[in-house]
């Protein structure tokens, strides 16, 4: 002990901070946090504060003094469930633009969708995050750069145009059928029903069916499947806030060990995808639906598209296409059952078309339905008055920058439309926007047009919902199947349905009454 001691004494001859004698764990240096350390650190955080508030070029775009200088403010509401309300509230309040970050503002100015959606801008960084389960699982919607996002789209696209998805409509008929099955206990038993619960099974059984020619079974065992659902608000909040820091998450959860693992934030949405897509690959020869194109972009472009990729893809078509589907039914009934005037029109439009032949099938066939203007003008008015996208759709400024009406924001802004603001805009729809008046949509060809251009649900540009063909068939089917053979009613009709919008936004707990209608003498 004595020889070593003086061995580590002759090595720390000259060494400033060595004790003599030391024990080999005193040797090493110890962080130490000085006043200095600590009054450079305050000073670099007010740098950035002042610089952000007071100096940079945003600093006359209005809004709350938090947003001005951190991604706090929004993140508060996005987790506090109502960012596209107060969103609303803030245009209302300060005009066109409004700085929700230190670097991006929201844009509800009319030439804010040509300029920012249409125009073939990068989309901000956020979108990365959605690579699920991890980074290397790189979709269309997860890529920023338009062009690699428009190369990538094209080899999927087959398996959403219409035509192809109309080959299975009477797969989509079976899983209706199933779901009106329980409408039709509920009107026997007059007992309250969870309506909002049954068209969320409905739409993933759908998306199911359209994916991999199967259901995912939630009808058929009436329960959540695989906690899909419940773990649905926990993955809402935690995609629409770490997209913000998506260093984080491929650090912590986002990379190929977490995904080996097992332990993912998404892991529900994932393990039920995947089970899925694994028992369609021991069957390729099953049905054509969305993933059998899929195989075949595989198999003309083997150096381009990998089973990943499918993996990446299908993943995303499951959460997003049940989501968004729920939520537009349930406003449909929503809004409807509370303006009875717009039930009865719906039912009398149909009843004028069985009588040349037309909405006499047991589920209501699409071409029938898309025949039905008023009740097509219901849908379109209640996707706009509930849309089931919260978010905003954030482009980045290109160089030389950007210029919107009389405004010019500096290259490498975060520019964002909201569709709520969009929709709820008085400028735009008019001192009725925040009424539902689906007579809006049946206003001269002219008018109509105009107003489509703001009409966003499924976004609008080149990163538009790849999947809202099936969301469109899906929708029409069902809302003009419920309205022929139901009256649906609320246990409570003062009560105001609750929801949350994070990611996405989809209603619950407004339980209802469900009567057979009365047939036509």
């Amino acid at each position: 002990m004595k020889r070593n001691q003086t061995k580590l004494a002759v090595q720390a001859q000259g060494c400033p901070g060595i004790t003599v004698g030391a024990e080999p764990a005193d040797l090493l240096p110890s962080p130490q946090f000085t006043t200095g350390d600590t009054t450079q650190l305050v000073v670099a955080l007010v740098s950035i504060v002042v610089w952000r508030r007071f100096l940079s070029p945003l600093k006359d775009v209005p809004g709350p003094w938090l947003a001005s200088v951190s991604r706090l403010w929004h993140l508060y509401y996005i987790v506090r469930g109502d960012q596209n309300l107060k969103l609303i509230e803030l245009h209302d309040k300060h005009g066109h633009f409004v700085r929700i970050a230190h670097n991006e503002i929201s844009v509800s100015h009319p030439e804010g969708i040509k300029r920012i959606l249409l125009a073939p801008l990068t989309k901000a960084p956020w979108y990365k995050l959605l690579a699920i389960p991890d980074y290397r699982f790189q979709t269309p919607m997860s890529t920023t750069d338009p062009k690699k996002k428009a190369e990538r789209s094209r080899h999927f696209a087959a398996g959403y145009t219409l035509t192809n998805l109309l080959q299975n409509e009477d797969a989509v008929d079976s899983v209706v059928d199933m779901f009106l099955a329980y409408l039709d206990n509920a009107s026997q038993s007059r007992a309250p029903f969870d309506l909002d619960k049954y068209l969320t099974f409905t739409a993933f059984d759908v998306v199911g069916e359209m994916l991999f020619s199967k259901q995912f079974g939630f009808l058929r065992e009436d329960r959540d499947v695989g906690s899909a659902i419940a773990n649905g608000i926990a993955l809402n909040i935690y995609a629409a806030t770490m997209g913000f820091f998506r260093w984080v998450h491929v650090v912590l959860v986002g990379n190929p060990v977490m995904t080996k693992l097992g332990l993912l934030p998404m892991g529900h949405l994932y393990d039920t995808t995947v089970r899925a897509l694994d028992e369609r690959l021991d069957s390729r020869d099953s049905r054509f639906d969305c993933v059998a194109h899929w195989f075949k972009a595989i198999d003309k472009s083997p150096d381009q598209v990998k089973l990943r990729d499918v993996y990446a893809i299908a993943t995303g078509a499951v959460g997003a296409g049940s989501d968004t589907v729920s939520g537009g039914l349930q406003a449909f009934v929503y809004y409807m059952i509370r303006h009875e005037d717009a039930w009865r029109r719906v039912r009398d439009e149909i009843l004028v078309a069985q009588k040349t032949g037309g909405c006499k099938d047991r589920v209501v066939k699409f071409a029938d339905a898309q025949k039905l203007v008023y009740l097509q003008a219901c849908l379109k008015e209640a996707l706009r008055m509930f849309g089931p996208v919260p978010m905003g759709l954030p482009r980045l400024a290109p160089k030389g920058g950007l210029t919107i009406g009389d405004r010019h924001f500096p290259e490498g802004t975060i520019l964002s439309i909201n569709p709520w603001v969009m929709h709820h805009s008085k400028e735009i729809w008019g001192e009725d926007a925040r009424v539902f008046n689906p007579d809006r949509w049946l206003r001269g060809e002219k008018e109509v047009m105009v107003l489509e251009r703001y009409f966003m649900p499924w976004g609008q540009g080149y990163n538009s919902c790849p999947g809202q063909n099936i969301a469109k068939m899906e929708m029409s089917k069902i809302a003009a199947t419920l309205v022929r053979d139901y009256d649906i009613h609320q246990v409570d009709g003062k009560q105001e349905w609750q929801w949350k919008a994070y990611f996405t936004v989809v209603p619950h707990t407004w339980p209802c009454y469900i009567k057979k209608a009365e047939a036509e003498a």
